[in-house]
């Protein structure tokens, strides 16, 4: 049997980031990934990419990570609504002007794709999912077309972020989002990271909620560049 611990979508909130690492030390297990978006949207954008380069927790680029590193143009999002997209502009020009050319560098050169194999288990971590790291895959997507995107991989189980929602869909595949660590949507605003729990015979995935130090992020936030939307998005105002 191997346990791995999987999480994403951190943007920024290394007190968060910290809580899901000591629990993921807690319960003794030496093998964790890391699904992309380590930046924007809270004060620590630097010292995120500075833990994971002195952890050496294998991490793949996620979309922000990528528009950062190799400063992509920020078109708006569908479903934001104006004020949102203001903010977001603010927030990730924030970004672009405060993450060191080194920590730049060091997002550019993160894959997209991380592949795992365990005896006879094959598991896929992406960000979004296996076509693009800036593809929305919500519980509700149909299994057909997820089977299609999988087409030839021969995956027993695909891990993804992306949409800070998580979730675990059981089909002849296994798929399972493992929400986000510093920025969920879900109502209780938790860290939010899955165990995978590998055997010869089956994956058994389990999604895991922790209380952090939320209002000191936010009063960070409040006291930095970054728009107060973001603080108060945190504290479910």
């Amino acid at each position: 049997m191997t346990q791995i611990a999987i999480f994403s979508d951190i943007h920024a909130n290394l007190p968060a980031l910290e809580t899901v690492l000591q629990d993921i030390n807690r319960r003794n297990i030496h093998q964790s990934y890391c699904l992309g978006d380590l930046v924007d949207f809270a004060p620590w954008g630097n010292e995120v990419i500075e833990l994971f380069k002195t952890t050496h927790i294998p991490c793949l680029m996620g979309n922000h990570d990528e528009r950062i590193a190799f400063d992509l143009p920020i078109t708006p999002l569908a479903h934001h609504d104006s004020k949102e997209t203001q903010n977001r502009l603010l927030a990730i020009n924030h970004s672009k002007a405060t993450i060191t050319p080194e920590n730049k560098r060091w997002l550019s050169q993160l894959p997209q794709q991380i592949e795992l194999i365990f005896k006879t288990q094959k598991i896929l971590l992406v960000h979004g999912s296996p076509a693009s790291n800036d593809e929305y895959i919500f519980e509700s997507h149909p299994i057909p077309n997820l089977l299609q995107l999988l087409k030839n991989r021969h995956s027993n189980a695909l891990i993804m972020g992306h949409t800070h929602l998580s979730y675990i869909r059981h089909s002849n595949t296994l798929f399972v989002n493992c929400g986000s660590v510093g920025r969920t949507k879900e109502a209780d605003r938790k860290a939010t990271y899955c165990i995978l729990t590998i055997t010869e015979e089956a994956i058994n995935p389990e999604i895991i909620k922790l209380d952090y130090p939320i209002d000191y992020v936010a009063q960070n936030i409040y006291q930095s560049p970054i728009p107060d939307f973001y603080a108060d998005f945190l504290l479910n105002k």
